[in-house]
């Protein structure tokens, strides 16, 4: 079996167990990387031969990773193994927003041991511009989020609601309002989204205070990811919008 490379999602889950062990390795007979090694093989990012060779992630190979992650720590004093760039970048995330981190390790858990990922199909937007998952939280919590807010009854529930209420259909983050610009054709047309990000809301079904409108636009900005960052919620792309209208920036 060719080496198939490690994941964003799978160094999240392997990277929060280190931190876990006080950012130690941890041996191939450790009931933990046996639990790991059987999550990893579960989670639906490999099919084909590799997922059914059962040298896959085996518990030998995550004990390896464990330490190149131990070995990536900035503080680590010893020789250093070669894990890679997107392991020591994974390891930089953690050490700099590690709540965030062990909660998105958490519901990427969850999702998994609940079956709930393995119903939901590759979504076009799971991929950065580069074609690869840039994103801090990893491919599957990033399709994960994106099959909710495909779910047109959820939109539709969203819509009735803020009709409802007397609040307008349009744009949380730039305004744009599909009715005033187009007239009848774009009345109750608009987007929704996550105002809290996935792994901070937790696998939890998704309610409708948890939705904020967006258009096309302003939606594809708040997903789209630059190397090692998290998507956007609404309110942070409106700071930057705000920000550079300030500036005067271009």
């Amino acid at each position: 079996m060719s080496r198939i490379p490690w994941a964003r999602d799978e160094l999240l889950l392997a990277c929060a167990l280190v931190m876990e062990n006080g950012w130690r390795e941890l041996r191939q007979h450790d009931v933990r990387v046996t639990e790991l090694s059987e999550v990893l093989r579960a989670l639906p990012l490999h099919t084909g031969a590799a997922a059914r060779d059962a040298r896959f992630r085996s518990s030998n190979s995550v004990s390896r990773k464990t330490t190149d992650i131990m070995t990536s720590h900035p503080e680590y004093a010893g020789a250093r193994t070669k894990g890679g760039r997107l392991t020591e970048a994974v390891v930089m995330d953690f050490l700099t927003r590690p709540d965030d981190m062990r909660a998105a390790a958490e519901a990427l858990r969850a999702g998994v041991t609940s079956g709930q990922l393995h119903l939901i199909p590759a979504q076009p937007e799971e991929d950065g511009d580069d074609g690869a998952t840039s994103a801090r939280e990893g491919r599957l919590l990033a399709r994960w989020a994106l099959y909710r807010e495909r779910d047109r009854g959820l939109r539709d529930r969203k819509i009735k609601e803020a009709r409802m209420l007397g609040r307008a259909i349009r744009c949380e983050v730039c305004a744009f309002d599909f009715r005033a610009a187009y007239g009848n054709l774009g009345d109750g047309y608009i987007e929704v989204h996550h105002v809290t990000p996935l792994h901070v809301a937790g696998p939890s079904e998704t309610t409708l205070d948890a939705l904020a409108f967006l258009c096309a636009n302003c939606h594809r900005m708040c997903h789209r990811s630059y190397a090692g960052e998290s998507w956007r919620t609404p309110a942070v792309l409106r700071a930057e919008m705000r920000a550079l209208r300030v500036s005067g920036t271009p």
